[in-house]
């Protein structure tokens, strides 16, 4: 089986590729402030960040970069046009009062039911950072989880139940993995919609730790001569 998984920055491309015009959206720690770099430019997508930033751009070259300014993940950034910055307690308000679209967080594991977890392991050296994840999860009108979809045990991430501490109960939208694309739906329902190039539906049933539903026509995920994943 000559499975293509996507890289950390194919999954961005993904997520980007989706989100609609006139969207505000938070961009959390790791994986997910990767894709401020894949947003449609003809489209007016505003993005958050919990450190008190509205209006982020693209990464700037390192030559570019203002050590004053950078994101939730310390991180340097660009400001667009009109963009600003506040102090904490306006960006939690924002977070906290539904007036964000999307926040697009990492993950540890989801749940069948929607449950989140992506602040504390098991692991006996982690270091829980809860951070702002909990007011994203619960206050933003979609969640989206980019994460790989097995941990590097090669166990699954996505269960159906979280054993791991939740971040936000039943927050979960969709997640986009190296191999696929979830919608979580209401009745605990996992419902595969794109799959990486390679990938087969046993397969990715069999590496998947809930019981998984695959949409009327699963699109696949496949990288071109550039570098970029498209969808078939």
């Amino acid at each position: 089986m000559d499975i293509k998984p996507l890289t950390r920055q194919q999954i961005a491309q993904r997520v980007a590729s989706e989100i609609p015009d006139g969207s505000y959206v938070n961009l959390g720690i790791g994986m997910p402030t990767l894709v401020g770099d894949y947003l449609p430019a003809n489209l007016d997508i505003v993005l958050h960040s919990e450190n008190g930033i509205l209006g982020m751009g693209p990464a700037p070259a390192p030559e570019d970069a203002d050590p004053m300014l950078i994101n939730a993940s310390r991180q340097p950034i660009t400001l667009l046009d009109g963009a600003s910055i506040t102090e904490h307690t306006v960006s939690f308000a924002m977070m906290r009062g539904g007036h964000l679209d999307y926040a697009i967080l990492g993950g540890f594991q989801v749940g069948a039911n929607g449950d989140l977890a992506n602040w504390k392991t098991d692991a006996p050296d982690a270091i829980p950072a809860v951070g702002g994840a909990m007011d994203l999860a619960v206050g933003a009108k979609q969640v989206l989880v980019m994460m790989e979809h097995r941990d590097r045990n090669g166990t699954p991430k996505i269960l159906p139940r979280c054993t791991y501490p939740i971040t936000g109960a039943g927050v979960v939208t969709c997640v986009y993995t190296d191999l696929a694309v979830i919608d979580v739906l209401p009745g605990d329902r996992l419902v595969a919609r794109a799959m990486a190039e390679g990938v087969t539906r046993d397969f990715l049933a069999s590496v998947t730790g809930a019981p998984l539903e695959f949409a009327e026509s699963v699109r696949t995920m496949y990288v071109g001569a550039d570098g970029i994943a498209y969808l078939d």
